[in-house]
């Protein structure tokens, strides 16, 4: 078929839905995280854990961790797997991942090597569990060699694999600690299987979904792709090089007039996690500058970025003094003129990131640029 032809505004419109970042909120974590299909888990708290900050983008002040803890541990409807929560109808998706073998040489002959380990842990399990990682004890035949942090952490790593390989699930934590039981005593049983030759097509169209428009194929991205190879309909972007795949609903959305607002996006929110899309569609440059030197930075260690309707507009560095009970302003940038009424919006929206953290605003060091 022929590529549809979009502005530049209509594709950022697109994704600005797709991700729930519209006027129009949602209501409950578990509709996020199904819209999303992923939510980052980062304990990064120069503000607050990635997946807190995600949700509370999107649901607002009167959102709580505890609530994405009811939908893990409590009413399943999310759960966790390979540094993503993820929605529960989308597991059988992972389980057909599941099945497949190791993609990499190195922890299969581990696991080989430690088979004993393995039966240990998995005993353990059904006897007692659900356990937390320090509750395992690791009797590992052959430690898992690394130059890295993972280095001899054999409980850790095993279990990481028994994930993988479906034989465990991650049932919710303590803290930031991980607690595990057998995956089939946790897992709906009455979930239908996808065959293998449909996951990835079906994975795609999943992704385009919750991006609105992506490319066919990028350049990879930690943790979870943003390239969706065939779905959805092809797509130009004015000003823009190359093909595009967009989303159906997303082009149908055109239709409704769009109502945009102010949010303060965690640097891991998938709007402006590749960096390369949000340049093309947003002329939006970012980097996370947080293991940069202190001198080499641009915008800060942990600078949020700011969405105003349609376009990201800047980026605010500040910090979460929780000791001194402050949310630290350090500087806004902005990315062009603003109006008064867009950085009294911006302001606001500060206003709100402070009072859902508990905090009072300092702006005592504080010097915006624009």
């Amino acid at each position: 078929m022929e590529p549809h032809r979009l502005s530049r505004q209509d594709a950022r419109r697109i994704a600005v839905r797709a991700q729930l970042l519209d006027a129009d909120r949602p209501a409950l974590v578990a509709e996020v995280v199904d819209e999303l299909t992923v939510l980052n888990i980062d304990p990064t708290e120069a503000i607050a854990p990635s997946e807190d900050h995600i949700l509370w983008s999107r649901l607002g002040g009167g959102y709580e961790h505890a609530q994405l803890q009811e939908s893990v541990e409590t009413d399943r409807t999310v759960f966790e797997y390979d540094g993503m929560y993820r929605a529960i109808a989308d597991l059988p998706l992972y389980r057909a991942l599941m099945r497949r073998p190791l993609r990499y040489q190195k922890p299969a002959d581990w696991l080989a090597a430690n088979d004993r380990f393995r039966g240990d842990v998995l005993a353990l399990l059904r006897e007692r569990g659900p356990l937390r990682t320090g509750e395992i004890p690791d009797t590992a035949q052959q430690p898992w060699g690394s130059t890295g942090w993972t280095n001899d952490r054999n409980v850790t790593i095993l279990l990481e694999l028994l994930v993988r390989l479906g034989e465990v699930a991650i049932v919710g934590r303590t803290g930031r600690e991980r607690r595990w039981d057998l995956a089939e005593r946790w897992y709906p049983a009455d979930l239908p299987e996808v065959p293998d030759a449909e996951v990835d097509a079906r994975r795609d169209e999943r992704r385009l979904q919750s991006l609105g428009i992506a490319r066919a194929k990028q350049t990879a991205v930690p943790l979870e792709r943003m390239d969706v190879g065939a779905a959805g309909e092809p797509a130009v972007v004015d000003g823009v090089a190359g093909l595009w795949r967009v989303d159906p609903v997303g082009l149908d959305d055109l239709a409704r007039p769009f109502e945009g607002r102010t949010a303060l996006l965690s640097p891991f929110d998938r709007l402006v996690f590749d960096r390369a899309r949000a340049m093309a569609l947003f002329g939006f440059e970012y980097a996370l500058e947080m293991y940069k030197p202190a001198a080499k930075r641009r915008w800060g260690y942990f600078a949020l970025p700011i969405l105003q309707g349609d376009a990201l507009i800047g980026k605010l560095d500040a910090k979460a003094d929780r000791r001194a009970g402050v949310l630290r302003v350090f500087r806004v940038h902005a990315d062009g003129d603003w109006t008064s009424e867009t950085a009294e919006a911006v302001r606001a929206e500060i206003g709100a990131l402070a009072e859902w953290l508990g905090l009072e605003i300092d702006e005592s060091e504080a010097a915006a640029e624009r």
